[in-house]
């Protein structure tokens, strides 16, 4: 049954606030994003969402938000509209078989306070086993203050524990798959894939300029912000961004645009490898740079994806100014 209803149902839940943390499978209430839900039609819904000035992680990119604060935001909005209008108990797996987005980075600009978001999201593909949720897709237009912000697009499917752990095995033994972890690997330097810290840093180099090794390291509170038995999505998306980083260098930009496609989890206690292929083209005078990045495990694909940096000039005083002026 697909619910018709709205988060705020009196004066005191209507003001602003974050979703409770379970619903969007965060263990920290300050990583929550989202901050409201409802239903406008059937399988239709409006999601808001508050982005910080400023995180520990998604930093701001020349004066920008990061772009991957909207692929968290969608990854929040998949177990939240799956519990709230999908009735999936807690307990359930989602499991991603295709993200995707694109950005305005015009309408990316930090301004003098957070940026309020307002996702609106349409299902499709909507499959059932008997009463239980199997899959859908999401269909996400994101705006700002009224501008077009980006588009994004998340396939995923619904697994109860039962059959989490029958297609998990072993993996799905927590215990045994933290005592199996790979060593950490010495990081890439930091501002060759556009970071600061060597801490975020999620891949290591290789004897190959176009290879790199996924770092999987559990200790770091956002990208783990919670044990999993395999790397997290949010992490090989981050792998992505940091590969196509790595291929434009020494060259700058901003992630415009991300596609990827998932065939099999990524385990933590072999090697991840991290292929990228730039677009022989370069950036020409588009501006664009795509790049193909491809992860391998066990001579098997984990994921493929392509990824367009572009080349932005940095956003100014008075480009934050007028970002802050237009609400």
């Amino acid at each position: 049954m697909t619910v018709l209803a709205e988060h705020a149902t009196s004066p005191i839940s209507a003001l602003s606030s974050a979703l409770p943390r379970e619903y969007v499978h965060k263990s920290a209430h300050s990583e929550v994003l989202l901050t409201g839900w409802r239903a406008i039609a059937p399988d239709e819904y409006v999601i808001t969402a508050q982005w910080p000035r400023t995180h520990s992680f998604y930093t701001p990119v020349e004066g920008r938000h990061d772009p991957l604060l909207l692929a968290e935001s969608v990854r929040q909005a998949i177990p939240l509209l799956s519990h709230v209008a999908y009735e999936v108990p807690f307990g359930h797996r989602q499991i991603w078989d295709t993200f995707s987005y694109t950005i305005n980075p015009e309408a990316m600009v930090v301004g003098s306070s957070p940026a309020d978001i307002v996702l609106r999201v349409s299902c499709s593909d909507i499959t059932r086993r008997g009463r239980r949720l199997a899959g859908l897709t999401l269909h996400v237009t994101a705006t700002r203050d009224g501008v077009f912000l980006g588009h994004a697009e998340a396939a995923f499917t619904n697994q109860p524990p039962a059959i989490y752990q029958r297609l998990r095995g072993s993996y799905a033994d927590l215990d045994q798959v933290t005592a199996r972890i790979l060593p950490l690997s010495p990081p890439m330097t930091p501002r060759r894939v556009g970071r600061d810290r060597f801490h975020d840093v999620v891949l290591s180099p290789t004897s190959f300029t176009q290879r790199t090794q996924l770092r999987t390291d559990i200790t770091h509170p956002i990208l783990f912000d919670h044990p999993v038995d395999h790397a997290p999505g949010m992490l090989l998306l981050e792998a992505v961004r940091q590969a196509a980083y790595g291929a434009a260098f020494p060259r700058k930009g901003f992630l415009t645009a991300m596609e990827m496609r998932f065939f099999r989890y990524a385990e933590m206690d072999s090697p991840c490898w991290i292929e990228t292929t730039p677009a022989p083209e370069g950036t020409g005078t588009t501006g664009h740079l795509p790049v193909s990045v491809v992860a391998r495990q066990n001579g098997e694909d984990v994921f493929t994806a392509t990824a367009t940096v572009t080349a932005t000039a940095a956003a100014t005083a008075a480009d934050r100014l007028r970002s802050c002026t237009a609400a």
